[in-house]
């Protein structure tokens, strides 16, 4: 580098500098600094043109190569040198400081490395040497490091990242625990707000769903303590009504206080209307329960059939005789729905009453399942048993996923008490037996597999409590089991009474004449041995030779000692006793294949199966047909529609109908106002008019009447207002409801839901009741609105005026027609229409001119007539030949002076369009008063607010709890099948029950034929 003055340039500019200026040192231009160099042989005059300029370096070796290297044009004017010249000299300058600057930072990090690294040595001199303390440490310990490489541990331990990995994600495991808690806490207001960690579809429904179950567990259990607190004040008022002890008084008085009767029956009441709302907090918790237990074995079904791929239907493997008697339930309800009987075999248990049918059954079944009583009528519904064999003994209804253990005696005793509560449930109000059947599967180890129906017993008098036809309903109920070709008659006889007293045999020799389907059994031996004098009576009976019936087999047994306390196998024990000491069967009176119950349940299986093989077929080829039968005719009369059953169309209308009740809740308030508003003046204006308008307008002075009008406002607001206010609410309320549900919806339109429609409409508005402390707020309010008499601008008053207006307007056209139906038609219509007066109305016409007369001569009268006025009215119109009734005379001037009043109102209301100014004054040095369009602001304005309170009243409570009772009607209805049936009818609804039925019948049926054909 070279230094001239305060500048720095290098060897090939000193041309730019004055030659006086000393220089310390020379340096040949190749030892200069490429950038200067490049400077230098871009900016000077280039002598040798063969060589180009370093641009290369200059861009390589500093950081302002990316600027723009071009030179800059020349001033005007200039020849170009003295700037070229200018240049140079401030690109000199400029790269000078660069490199200075660089050399500084360059040598500031140099020197501060060697500093740090001095300071380092310094810090580590002062080190004690730790080498002499070695001894401290185990000379194992040295002997391991040397044989383990660490190195080598470090590298095959893991990363920290796949030790995370293997760490259980704790903030899911709290989410897990946060909503487990929020489904199981009872008490927690309002639905949690779950996270939704899955976006999918099935994931929003799996929320929704966990929401409503979450809701619907708290609701019920806020009505199980809704139930807890009425129980324990109806025992509080009871108790405090018999433990209140009476007075101590010498002599009782002979008639009791008003206020103790009062307090009596006021007691009484609370009484009573406590236990009604107890029972009716129980029912719908009853119903809660029930729907609720529905919906759980859905979910438990859906649950069942999920997996990790997804949900499909599992296939679970039932037995032979468990499909026959799904068959047979269907069958069941098929039957009683379309009163037909299906020819599929079952075994028919019959016999008098108390012959031993039950017995026979529980020793077939191997368990005491029914209940039992002495001498009374215990069957009294038909019970289907299905019999099959099973690692468990065990009972279960068809409709109840509980199972009762059989082998334990609190099980047996709850299947016993809810067969007999099955029983009485289905016997409707005044019966006293029922054909309805309860479907009942019995599995246990041993038992014979085959289908069973316990009829009620057959009866010869009709005793005190019976219904009068009980006699002959269990007839008919047991010609229609015993009807079927192919079911097997299990008749039951008593050996222990007289064969002449029995009743059955001669039942079933009807149904069955040529025994080809009967089996014969005679109970009760060990007593008829013991009654019985010549034992060659029962060798008779299980012959067939006693009785006029025939039959295919008969069996001897013995169903215990009478006690009801035994259990089945001292049952056995004692039977197989008896018969192994029996004389009958050592002389040979009965064969060892005709006793025990053991053998005759081997019999009869053998007998239900062979049967069922012959029958079945046959059977599935019928209901093939009326399947075909059934499908031509809904493809030919209901072609474009899908084949909705009756549940089906009752859960598309029930959607429709909530649809709509939401349609109300989405009325908007200016619609519900204005409807409001609307009502209520046709409801009130009457009273308006004639019994605070007209009276007040008749006073001499203002004073007067707006006295008037303030006692007869506050009389009306008292007494009838509110109650006209709530009325026209509620049949706009039910007007609004009832369009909903009328509303035409285009081709979607089905007619099958009006009457359905129209039922859920009247029920629900029966069960609504407008909330009552409503009454007494709007008559707070009313009564505010009409006390305020201050208009405080001129648009209120044109809208009073106009509404006064329309008000007279109507009122005036409705009494000119009243008086044009008195009088008659006028000359016009007599001549152009060809129309008379009648009598009364020629004379009603003579009077109604000469009361026109009276009233032109006195503008200003009265609105009554005074005596001597109708006298000289009635003289005036004799002397033109009339005769009239004085009480015509004043019935037509009433109708007369209401219309001259009116129109005088009319145009006084045309005056007072300019009266706003006197009224600011209080209309004082006017002599116009306009105290009648005050009345008229004061009603508008108290029916917009009415208007405003009762919309803020629907749309707030009364239409969400009208939507409630909706749902609640929807909810009673879907759970009553006769309800249905009588709302959702026609032969399209019938046509696609009777489908449905069939198609599962024979889908059944077939499933059933190749799972028997497998077996064979």
């Amino acid at each position: 580098m070279l230094r001239v003055g305060s500048k720095a340039a290098c060897m090939a500019c000193r041309n730019l500098v004055s030659t006086n200026m000393g220089v310390r040192f020379r340096v040949p231009l190749q030892k200069l600094h490429p950038l200067s160099r490049a400077i230098h042989h871009r900016y000077s005059g280039n002598t040798n043109p063969q060589r180009p300029p370093h641009r290369t370096a200059a861009r390589y070796f500093t950081s302002m190569s990316r600027l723009p290297m071009r030179p800059p044009k020349p001033p005007p004017g200039s020849g170009g040198q003295n700037y070229q010249q200018q240049r140079n000299f401030w690109v000199a300058r400029l790269a000078a400081r660069l490199l200075k600057l660089r050399y500084i930072l360059l040598g500031s990090a140099v020197g501060g490395g060697y500093t740090a690294k001095k300071t380092y040595e310094e810090w580590k001199d002062m080190l004690p040497d730790f080498s002499e303390y070695n001894w401290v440490i185990p000379d194992f310990v040295w002997e391991l490091s040397e044989q383990i490489d660490l190195d080598k541990l470090a590298k095959a331990l893991p990363e920290m990242e796949e030790i995370a990995k293997l760490l259980p994600d704790l903030d899911k495991i709290g989410e897990n625990f946060t909503f487990i808690k929020s489904l199981l806490s009872p008490d927690t207001p309002g639905n949690p707000s779950l996270k939704a960690t899955d976006s999918s579809a099935a994931a929003a429904h799996d929320g929704s769903d966990k929401q409503y179950r979450k809701g619907l567990l708290g609701e019920l259990v806020l009505i199980q303590q809704q139930i807890q607190r009425h129980e324990e004040e109806v025992r509080r008022a009871a108790a405090a009504s018999s433990a209140r002890p009476p007075e101590p008084a010498p002599s009782p008085p002979p008639n009791p206080s008003p206020y103790q009767q009062n307090r009596k029956s006021s007691d009484k009441e609370r009484l009573d209307q406590l236990q009604e709302e107890l029972l009716r907090t129980q029912l719908k918790y009853q119903r809660m329960l029930e729907r609720l237990e529905k919906e759980n074995k859905e979910l438990r079904k859906v649950v069942l059939q999920k997996d990790d791929k997804g949900i499909h239907q599992r296939k679970v493997k039932k037995s032979l005789i468990d499909l026959y008697s799904e068959v047979l339930d269907i069958l069941s309800d098929y039957d009683a729905n379309y009163n037909t009987q299906d020819h599929l075999p079952r075994v028919v248990v019959v016999g008098d009453q108390s012959a031993g049918k039950t017995s026979v059954l529980e020793m077939i079944a191997q368990a005491r399942i029914f209940p039992r009583g002495s001498g009374e009528m215990m069957t009294r519904s038909p019970v289907k048993v299905t019999l099959s064999e099973g690692p468990h003994h065990v009972a279960m209804f068809k409709d109840s996923g509980r199972e009762f253990d059989l082998t334990k005696e609190e099980d047996l005793a709850a299947l016993r008490h809810e067969i007999e509560l099955r029983m009485r449930k289905s016997v409707k109000e005044g019966q006293t037996v029922s054909s309805e059947t309860i479907s009942l599967s019995v599995k246990g180890p041993g038992i014979q597999r085959m289908v069973l129906v316990d009829l009620p017993g057959v009866i010869s008098t009709v005793t005190t409590g019976m219904a009068s036809d009980t006699k002959e309903t269990i007839f008919s109920i047991s010609k229609a089991y015993m009807q079927n070709p192919n079911a097997i008659i299990l008749c039951i006889q008593d050996g222990s009474v007289d064969a002449e007293r029995s009743i059955v045999t001669d039942l079933v020799s009807q149904m069955d004449p040529q025994g080809k389907r009967t089996i014969f059994v005679l109970t009760k031996v060990d007593l008829a041995e013991k009654n019985l004098a010549s034992p060659s009576r029962i060798q008779q009976i299980v012959e067939g030779k006693l009785f006029p019936m025939k039959a295919l087999g008969y069996f001897a047994v013995v169903t215990g000692k009478g006690s009801t306390g035994e259990s089945i196998d001292s049952i056995k024990d004692y039977e197989e006793d008896f018969f192994q000491n029996s004389r009958l069967l050592r002389d040979g009176m009965l064969k060892a294949h005709q006793v025990t119950t053991k053998n005759l349940s081997l019999a009869v299986s053998d007998c239900f199966w062979k049967m069922v093989r012959e029958s079945v077929e046959q059977q599935a080829d019928v209901f093939k047909a009326s399947r075909f039968n059934l499908e031509t005719e809904w493809k030919n009369n209901y072609p474009r529609l899908r084949e909705l059953d009756r549940n089906e169309l009752f859960e598309k209308a029930k959607n429709e109908i909530l649809d709509e009740v939401i349609s109300l809740s989405q009325v908007t308030p200016q619609h519900w106002e204005a409807i409001l508003q609307k009502k209520l003046w046709e409801r009130v204006s009457t009273h308006v008019i004639e019994n605070i308008y007209l009276p007040a307008a008749q006073t001499m002075d203002s004073g007067t009447f707006n006295t008037t009008v303030d006692i007869k406002l506050k009389q009306w607001t008292d007494k009838q207002l509110p109650n006209k206010a709530l009325e026209v609410a509620w049949e706009t309320l039910q007007e609004e409801f009832a369009r909903f549900m009328a509303e035409y919806k285009g081709k979607d339109q089905d007619d099958i839901f009006d009457k359905l429609k129209e039922a859920v409409k009247d029920e629900s508005i029966k069960r609504h009741k407008w909330n009552e402390r409503a009454m007494d707020s709007l008559r707070v309010i009313q009564h505010n609105a009409l006390e305020d008499r201050s208009i405080t601008d001129k648009p209120q008053w044109d809208a009073a005026i106009q509404f006064m207006e329309e008000t007279l307007q109507s009122r005036l056209k409705d009494t000119e027609s009243v008086i044009k139906d008195m009088v008659g038609p006028d000359w016009k219509q007599r001549w152009l229409n060809w129309r008379n007066r009648t009598p009364d109305q020629h004379i009603r016409n003579e009077t109604k001119n000469e009361l026109d007369r009276l009233l032109k001569l006195h503008d200003d009268h009265t609105a009554y007539l005074a005596n001597d006025e109708v006298t000289t009215v009635r003289k005036n119109l004799e002397g033109r030949g009339v005769e009239v009734d004085p009480v015509l005379i004043k019935d037509t001037w009433h109708q007369l002076y209401r219309r001259h009043f009116l129109q005088k109102a009319l145009s006084h209301c045309s005056l007072c369009k300019r009266g706003f100014y006197y009224y600011q004054r209080h209309f004082v040095d006017s002599e116009l008063e306009c105290n009648d369009v005050v009345l008229f602001w004061r009603i508008q304005r108290m029916l917009v607010i009415t208007a405003n309170t009762l919309r803020q009243q629907l749309t707030n409570t009364e239409v969400r709890r009208l939507e409630k009772n909706v749902k609640e009607v929807l909810d009673d209805f879907g759970e009553d099948m006769e309800k249905k049936t009588q709302l959702i009818t026609g032969r399209r609804v019938q046509l696609a029950e009777d489908l449905k039925k069939v198609r599962e019948i024979q889908e059944k049926l077939e499933a059933f034929i190749e799972a028997l054909h497998k077996e064979k």
